[in-house]
């Protein structure tokens, strides 16, 4: 269900409640704000990457280290949607509430949007910088696609036809499998070193510093804005859908019951004058 039905719905049962405050109106212009600056800190502050090899050479990354102020941040905001998914699964288990539901759906949903993102970004990085748009052999690209097409299954199976609670313990089941997988792409630089173009982390090895550090600081601060307000709007339009469903069902429920009424009286009626003629009325004598 598109988010275009679900407003017109809304407003067709005059229903006040809202997917905005003035709270994530203020979280949304934040984050478009310190996209704004990012973009200058990242093309106008941060130099490009160069190093002047002994031989006299100037060998780096040039122009193209600037893809890591969006496929950094991306990879991680993967890992927060997912194991945000996971997490919520856990508390659906728990509690069985709609609430713990709908939250891993929607971060299921900004998940897989990083996830595709840091794939896309990564291509993109690799093609300057190992002269290969990708590399089947890499098993940190191998393993991060596998999570994203588990998570993009755990959607689809969310969209099959079923009762909700039905397709919520289907879908705790891919989002505990997929979950494991986040661990997995996150060590598999550590554990197959000599399989993967990856470097290990630059962040942890103390390798970023300066301008450079504190711009992907900044990316990070950004990106963790945006998927706090996608998540709370994504929220939303959950909890508006579940709502507009369960309306929907008590409607067809009243409405059955309804005609079943009608039906019955009509049934008693019939009974009651089989040959469907007139009775006369009975005299009294006065």
């Amino acid at each position: 269900m598109s988010l275009t039905t679900v407003l017109s719905r809304q407003n067709a049962t005059q229903d006040t409640q809202s997917i905005s405050s003035s709270a994530t109106k203020a979280l949304g212009w934040a984050a478009l704000v310190g996209f704004a600056i990012l973009v200058v800190l990242a093309f106008a502050w941060v130099p490009a990457d160069t190093r002047i090899t002994d031989q006299g050479d100037v060998v780096g990354q040039f122009d193209a280290v600037r893809l890591m102020f969006v496929h950094v941040p991306s990879a991680i905001l993967a890992y927060t949607g997912f194991g945000i998914t996971f997490l919520a699964s856990l508390g659906y288990l728990r509690w069985r509430t709609d609430w713990w539901d709908i939250m891993a759906a929607s971060a299921a949903e900004i998940g897989v949007i990083f996830g595709v993102l840091t794939l896309v970004t990564g291509s993109i990085w690799g093609r300057p910088t190992w002269q290969t748009w990708w590399e089947w052999g890499d098993v940190r690209l191998v393993t991060t696609l596998v999570m994203v097409l588990v998570f993009i299954g755990y959607l689809a199976v969310r969209r099959i036809p079923a009762n909700a609670a039905v397709k919520a313990r289907r879908s705790v089941v891919i989002a505990l499998v997929g979950a494991a997988n986040i661990v997995i792409v996150n060590r598999s630089v550590d554990w197959w070193e000599n399989r993967t173009l990856h470097q290990q982390s630059t962040l942890l090895a103390r390798k970023i510093r300066d301008e450079t550090l504190f711009t992907l600081t900044f990316a990070f601060v950004v990106g963790a804005t945006l998927f706090g307000w996608l998540l709370l709007h994504r929220f939303r339009v959950g909890y508006l859908e579940r709502q507009i469903t369960e309306q929907e069902v008590q409607k067809a429920i009243a409405e059955r019951q309804a005609e079943s009424a009608a039906h019955d009286t009509g049934s008693l009626t019939q009974a009651s004058n089989p040959t469907g003629q007139i009775q006369p009325q009975s005299k009294t004598s006065p």
